[in-house]
């Protein structure tokens, strides 16, 4: 399942780990995966295309947003 369609708008399991992470800072993928109550299998395979999407990125063990993440989020929150 994209994270992201391709007319640019976000999946509702996109939508809540962007606002996760927006609440909560950067986490670990299994600290999302708890957050979200969504399997680890799920939120890898999303956090792999949103970090190749340029919404979040990788520092060290943890997922951060990016600017554009809090953008695209602000957008699709309409």
């Amino acid at each position: 399942m994209a994270c992201i369609t391709p007319d640019g708008k976000l999946t509702e399991r996109a939508k809540q780990i962007l606002e996760t992470l927006i609440k909560e800072g950067c986490k670990t993928e299994e600290e999302i995966a708890s957050l979200v109550n969504r399997p680890l299998f799920q939120v890898r395979s999303s956090i792999r295309e949103m970090v190749e999407a340029g919404v979040l990125e990788r520092k060290e063990e943890r997922v951060c947003i990016t600017d554009k993440g809090r953008e695209v989020y602000e957008l699709g929150k309409d």
